[in-house]
Parts: C-alpha cells; sequence; structure tokens
C-alpha cells in the first residue's frame, strides 16, 4: 500500500527540516511506499525554498507552490488532487499534529475504516478557547445534520475511495469538515493532545476562526436562513401580542404605555441579522456561479509535474 501525506504550508520556513526529521523517524518502522507533498499556500518566507531544498535530498518529499495564499482550505484540496496513494493523511507543518500518531492510525485505516480521525482532546485547554469551540462543534451539528465530533480537524486518514468522494464534490466554497462528515464510510477516532508549536506562531486569528466558523455553517447548510424565518416570525407575534396587550390596557384604563421605541430596536437590529445571513449566501451563490478555480499552481517539483493524475488549475 502506498501513503501520500499532504502538507500544506505558509510560511515555515524555520519548521519544514523539523517536521521532516519527525515525519521520517515516525513512518520508518511503519511505512515503506510513501510520498509527502508540501503545498506552499502563497508563502512570504522562505518556505518554497525549503520546500524545494527538501525535495532534492529527499526523493520521497514533492512539493507544490500557489500563486498567492489561498487559504488552507484551496492548500488542501490541492494535496488531494495530486497525491497518488491508496491512503491518503491530511496533517499540518507545525508539529502539532504529531507524525507519531500516524502509527495507531493507519493500523485502524488497514483493519477496513475509509477514515481514521485524529480528535484534539481539550484537557488544560483555557476555558475562554474550549467553551466557544464546544458550542460551535454542536451548533455545527445541529445545523449540517451530520457527525463532527468536538476537535475533529483537519488532522486524518483517508482511504483512496473516501479521498475520490471527497474530489467529486464540485463546490466552490469548501468546509472540508463538514465534507469528510457528509460523505460518511466507516470512520474511526483517535484522541490527542495538540502538541507544544515548535516554530512559527498560529496563522489563525481570532477573526479568522470566526470567519471560518461562518464559512462553514453558510457553505454547508441553509438552516441559517430558515432559523432566520422562524426567528423573524416569532417576533412579528411577539410584537402583535405586545401591542395588542398596549392597546386593550388604553382602551380598560385609558394608560399609555409606549412601546414603540423597543420594538423598532428590536426590529431592527433583527433585520440587519437576517440580511447579513442573506447577503452571506447571496455572496455565496455569486462566487459559485463565476466558477473559478480554487487555486493556481505557480511551480511544481518535477516529479509531480510528470504524474499528474487529473487536471491541474494553474498559470498560464
Amino acid at each position: 500500500m502506498y501513503l501520500s501525506l499532504v502538507v500544506p504550508c505558509f510560511n515555515e520556513e524555520h519548521g519544514l527540516q523539523r517536521f521532516h526529521d519527525a515525519l521520517v523517524a515516525a513512518l520508518s518502522e511503519r511505512v515503506r511506499d510513501y510520498e509527502v507533498i508540501l503545498v506552499d499556500d502563497g508563502s512570504t518566507d522562505r518556505t518554497l525554498r525549503e520546500a524545494r531544498r527538501l525535495a532534492a535530498a529527499n526523493p520521497r518529499f514533492r512539493y507544490v507552490s500557489l500563486s498567492r495564499n489561498f487559504g488552507k482550505e484551496p492548500a488542501m484540496l490541492c494535496g488531494l488532487r495530486h497525491a497518488l496513494g491508496d491512503r491518503v493523511a491530511l496533517l499540518d507543518a507545525d508539529l502539532q499534529h504529531p507524525p507519531e500518531l500516524l502509527r495507531r492510525m493507519l493500523p485502524l485505516l488497514d483493519s477496513g475504516y475509509d477514515q481514521v480521525v485524529a480528535c484534539r482532546t481539550r484537557s488544560g485547554e483555557r476555558r475562554w478557547r474550549s467553551l466557544p469551540a464546544r458550542a460551535y462543534y454542536r451548533a455545527a451539528r445541529r445545523l449540517t445534520g451530520v457527525r463532527m465530533p468536538d476537535g475533529a480537524g483537519d488532522f486524518r486518514v483517508l482511504s483512496r475511495r473516501a479521498v475520490e468522494a471527497v474530489l467529486s464534490l464540485p463546490e466552490h466554497h469548501r468546509f472540508s469538515k463538514g465534507l469528510f462528515a457528509w460523505i460518511g464510510f466507516d470512520t474511526a477516532y483517535v484522541s490527542f493532545r495538540d502538541a507544544p508549536r515548535r516554530s512559527g506562531r498560529s496563522k489563525w486569528t481570532f477573526g479568522a476562526l470566526v470567519d471560518h466558523g461562518i464559512d462553514g455553517l453558510t457553505s454547508f447548510s441553509a438552516k441559517p436562513l430558515r432559523i432566520s424565518l422562524h426567528l423573524g416570525a416569532l417576533l412579528a407575534c411577539a410584537a402583535g401580542a405586545r401591542i395588542a396587550r398596549a392597546t386593550a390596557k388604553a382602551i380598560v384604563d385609558g394608560s399609555r404605555t409606549s412601546v414603540c421605541g423597543a420594538l423598532l430596536v428590536g426590529v431592527g437590529g433583527l433585520q440587519l441579522c437576517f440580511l447579513g445571513v442573506l447577503g452571506e449566501y447571496v455572496g455565496r451563490s455569486y462566487s459559485e456561479a463565476k466558477r473559478r478555480p480554487h487555486y493556481l499552481v505557480k511551480e511544481l517539483s518535477p516529479d509531480v509535474a510528470a504524474h499528474r493524475p487529473r487536471p491541474v488549475e494553474r498559470v498560464p
């Protein structure tokens, strides 16, 4: 069996050699035939130079360089399209996804599972970070209707048919965690704790995480629109009841109760929220209609260019 490892990279020049050494050590006893595809997602440092150096020094390492920073989702898609293996692993280059965990994951795939997902435990994590994450996964499960366990990320190993199923999905705005869950197939879960970051810093700011969460929910499910409709109807009923009560009270005892200000503020705020949700869906429909490529390739290592299994979105 041939294993492909897809590794999205963005500004990882100082960590790639360390990642190379850790990965080779982790696979040396378990896997003989494998390739590592480093996807340089438009890095602004010398990540591409490091990828070239590793590919020249180790024939198992290959690289694809994108024309700019398209984001992790397109970078993962690019790597999956170039992966030739019967099994494909996705992991990060910063070593927070410990390569040695693959020793536990690969036997599960060999036993018949099509996906083996690494789930991060939250023991020792700060509450300000763990509580929103748990709430998000709970909301995602309810809104998408698919199983996404708390802590399940992109670190996983897939069978070839699972990879082909993911690649067959045509949407432009991709939420990979949701797509991996949507395709189904037999899935096993392995718990792990995030290793300390060895170099660099996280590229995920709080704002980027919020945007990614919104992208995931709105690109994967229409339920937020339905929730907006239900909340709007509920607000209309509540406003009608409040106005009827104030009118009845004025008729009975002549008292006057002003409700206009509160109603205007409440209705106006909800309308803005609903318009925002609607705008997200309209924007996504517009992007899907344009059918732009997910990414553009600037440079391929020679062996990747010689073994392209499917059309590549490439700069002319």
